[in-house]
């Protein structure tokens, strides 16, 4: 089925910003550790402000958050797959160093182009896989990683997050009858406790009265993971998973250059080259996407009434 141009617009506009959002929560993040924030903790926080704000939105609205009977198993998948990701992706980095997990978390839309024609009937294409791989490789030039004394349970828990990354697209994009304020309340239900118990075994969850220690990082981490995760979810509803997979290419991009302007971390010549590369694999995909029918590379589900 052909899909709406403004609709396919509008999602593509979501993905793109969500991975802005996403990108700029990594320095922010690295800001508030330097005040002794640790990672466990703001993620432990940004999912309780989450739950906060979608309950205080829906009391305002009385927005139903309701699962559409039809996705309730799709709704779940999304919410184990969702915490599946945080944890093999945090711990992968007690094992291998952080652009080792990046780059090796970023083979997702890879995967998910590899895994399209089974799971939306998508027909693998030349364009697609290589579009899919020149991406890859322009996050692995960003990233700069240093493959030396790698601990096989950090590959494995870096490659299992990009794994549960593609069934995380693919479930956002099967649960379409099922409104965004509702995803957004059941996936951190499942969340929450994930995140607790992740914290609480590496002991280093601490107090609300931590977040002080660093009002601007802190601040930018939580708004930054609550806007860009609801424009995730809504871009997924709008546009294919192998469409959005290629466009959250530019979250690690942007971590990068926002680290030289936060952080004040130099970049080198190869991390603008591969910046280059994921930025021209997104055009490339927006033009063919625009050029060509979708019934057959790109087909989408039904609109929800």
């Amino acid at each position: 089925m052909t899909g709406n141009p403004h609709r396919v617009g509008a999602g593509l506009a979501c993905a793109l910003i969500a991975a802005t959002f996403y990108g700029l929560n990594i320095p922010y993040a690295r800001l508030a550790s330097f005040a002794g924030v640790s990672g466990a903790t703001l993620v432990f926080y940004r999912v309780l402000l989450m739950l906060a704000v979608v309950l205080a939105f829906v009391l305002v609205t009385r927005r139903s958050i309701a699962v559409a009977p039809s996705e309730r198993a799709t709704v779940v998948v999304l919410g184990l797959v969702t915490t599946l990701v945080g944890i093999c992706y945090i711990s992968s980095v007690s094992f291998v160093p952080v652009a080792v997990a990046v780059a090796l978390f970023y083979t997702f839309p890879v995967v998910i182009v590899l895994a399209s024609p089974l799971v939306e009937g998508t027909r693998l294409t030349p364009f697609l896989l290589g579009n899919a791989v020149l991406a890859l490789i322009g996050v692995a030039l960003v990233v700069g990683p240093a493959f030396h004394a790698l601990d096989w349970r950090g590959i494995a828990l870096a490659l299992g997050a990009s794994i549960a990354a593609a069934m995380q697209f693919f479930a956002m994009g099967r649960s379409r009858r099922t409104g965004t304020v509702a995803k957004v309340f059941w996936v951190h239900i499942f969340v929450l406790p994930a995140s607790a118990v992740i914290g609480l075994v590496t002991a280093t969850l601490t107090g609300p009265a931590t977040l002080a220690l660093e009002p601007l990082g802190v601040g930018m981490t939580l708004a930054g993971y609550v806007l860009g995760f609801t424009l995730h979810l809504m871009a997924l509803v709008r546009i294919p998973a192998v469409m959005a997979g290629i466009a959250f290419c530019l979250e690690p991009v942007v971590a990068a250059f926002a680290s030289t302007l936060i952080l004040g971390e130099g970049i080198e010549p190869v991390q603008l080259f591969g910046g280059g590369l994921v930025i021209a694999a997104i055009i490339a995909n927006v033009l063919r996407e625009n050029q060509t029918p979708r019934s057959g590379d790109l087909a989408m589900a039904d609109s929800p009434q």
